[in-house]
């Protein structure tokens, strides 16, 4: 599976953004997405995941409420819609796949086998 990323840039606190992920390789269809970020000094954490048809999504609580992940099987591209931005979203943002599983079972990032290259979201205050 190949991922990569876009929509990443710089926004005012209060803004949105939404970030593209298109795939290609395997089926896109036949496996669970993940959304992580990684600020510097940070590790990389999980934010949102969603399964293989789109029924089912999982969010981290720091997020949850403002971001909202989908996907468009039919374009093979995983969407995440971030709203109410902060400061604190300052991260470079991954999408990455768990061709193991149809649904999202684990959200550390080694459950994860195919990672984009990362967007770069910057948020001002």
């Amino acid at each position: 599976v190949q991922l990569t990323e876009s929509g990443g840039g710089l926004v005012q606190a209060g803004g949105s953004l939404r970030l593209s992920c298109a795939a290609s390789g395997r089926t896109f269809s036949s496996y669970a997405m993940g959304w992580f970020r990684q600020a510097p000094g940070n590790e990389r954490e999980f934010i949102a995941g969603i399964s293989f048809s789109g029924s089912r999504s999982v969010y981290a609580d720091s997020v949850k409420g403002r971001f909202t992940t989908s996907r468009d099987n039919a374009k093979n591209t995983l969407y995440l819609q971030m709203n109410s931005l902060k400061p604190e979203d300052t991260a470079v943002y991954y999408c990455a796949a768990d061709s193991t599983s149809l649904y999202v079972r684990r959200t550390t990032p080694n459950d994860f086998d195919s990672w984009g290259q990362g967007t770069q979201v910057t948020v001002s205050s």
